[in-house]
């Protein structure tokens, strides 16, 4: 134990103390803070004023089709603060209006036919596809209660013509999904690139070591198992503590710059229970440990740094694998197949804390992807170990899968 705490403080120390380190680390969290500042950003870019109401319109009703009641939209909150004008004003007139910054848009009303012509004028139609639905809408619905209230209805009658439409959502699948979806996609996205990086850092530290001879010194002193879960547990650290503080700038973050509430519609704060954070931490350490044992023999076949990407392929695929198919599979969420996914330890890391968050997880679903993901990590663990031991003081070319099983079967005799 003594031996382990030792490889994986020195492996700490070694990892804290390199530039690269720093510096990306750094750069992570500044672009979290950007990020979290891009509203603000952009409100600079867009030069925002409080004083404006919202977008200047112009609606000429020459004709008086409205009859006087346009003023209503100014009423309706659709972000316009609207002039309404009952003279003939030309298109050059309005135009001068534009470019002077007077106006923002004008709406021409004439009546051709049965039909009511609306002229939308903008300064450019680049950025305009067609006239605003929300403020078609709202023309349209001033017109038809103009026109129904020449009728003299009654109260019923009127009421007749405008139901008031209630709303209910039932779903035929046998179990209900809770939760945010977008959410529970981040959350995921953000268990990958987490484990996968912190992984990653394994077979790059253990190349790093033996192109510096470090290796020869930790292989006198202590055994092949300690080097690797010692290196392991030190980077998982590492690890751990970079998600921590990513988490914990992403928190200040949001209190310091965004508005209160932003976040709601993306995530659903209360969906994010003890519970859920314990399930998520625990996979995130099984989800390293997992691709990091396999990172770590990967990382012993090689003695350049160069080769480590070429080496480090084959892991890569298996974790893609599994993360896409964590991924594809929350599309229908209630489906065996995301079952299965969050039960197979190559994507049960980044599936399980979804089927959790949104209450499709029983307590023995969680259980047995647990001990299929330890099971899975004695093997691998099993492996890597074995074939370190033979592999780790190689400072040849890179070793071809036949040279592993070679290693392993010897190890075993």
């Amino acid at each position: 134990m003594k031996d382990l705490i030792t490889v994986a403080t020195f492996t700490i120390k070694d990892m804290v103390k390199r530039k690269s380190f720093i510096i990306s680390n750094i750069i992570i969290l500044l672009i979290i803070v950007v990020l979290f500042n891009i509203p603000n950003i952009m409100n600079l870019i867009n030069g925002e004023n409080d004083t404006v109401e919202g977008t200047k319109l112009l609606i000429v009703d020459k004709d008086n089709i409205f009859e006087g009641t346009l003023e209503n939209l100014n009423n309706m909150e659709l972000g316009y603060d609207v002039q309404v004008s009952n003279e003939d004003v030309s298109f050059d007139k309005i135009k001068e209006k534009i470019e002077n910054e007077e106006l923002d848009e004008a709406v021409v009303v004439t009546k051709k036919g049965d039909d009511i012509n609306l002229e939308y004028i903008v300064n450019n139609l680049i950025y305009v596809s067609q006239m605003p639905e929300s403020l078609v809408s709202a023309l349209t619905s001033i017109y038809s209660n103009l026109q129904i209230s020449k009728l003299e209805l009654n109260q019923e009658q009127l009421a007749s013509l405008t139901p008031n439409f209630t709303f209910e959502l039932k779903q035929t699948e046998d179990e209900e999904m809770k939760g945010n979806p977008a959410a529970m996609m981040i959350l995921s996205l953000v268990l990958f690139y987490a484990i996968y990086f912190c992984a990653y850092q394994v077979s790059s530290s253990i190349t790093t070591e033996k192109t510096s001879k470090i290796i020869e010194t930790l292989v006198t002193s202590t055994k092949p198992s300690t080097i690797v879960l010692g290196k392991t547990i030190g980077i998982g650290i590492i690890g751990l503590l970079q998600v921590l503080a990513i988490i914990v700038v992403a928190l200040i973050s949001n209190n310091l710059f965004l508005e209160e509430g932003f976040l709601d519609g993306i995530i659903n704060f209360e969906n994010v229970t003890p519970f859920l954070l314990v399930v998520t931490l625990i996979y995130f350490l099984l989800g390293y440990f997992t691709y990091a044992l396999l990172y770590a023999l990967t990382g012993s076949t090689v003695s350049k740094p160069e080769d480590i990407q070429s080496a480090n392929t084959p892991v890569a695929i298996l974790a893609v694998i599994g993360f896409y198919l964590a991924y594809f599979t929350m599309m229908n969420p209630t489906s065996e197949l995301n079952a299965i996914a969050s039960l197979f330890p190559l994507s049960s890391p980044f599936c399980m804390p979804f089927r959790v968050m949104s209450g499709l997880a029983s307590y023995t679903d969680i259980a047995i992807s647990i001990a299929i993901l330890l099971v899975t990590i004695f093997i691998i663990a099993r492996i890597s170990i074995k074939i370190y031991s033979n592999a780790i003081l190689n400072y040849g070319s890179k070793m071809s899968l036949k040279d592993i099983a070679r290693m392993y079967k010897e190890k075993n005799s």
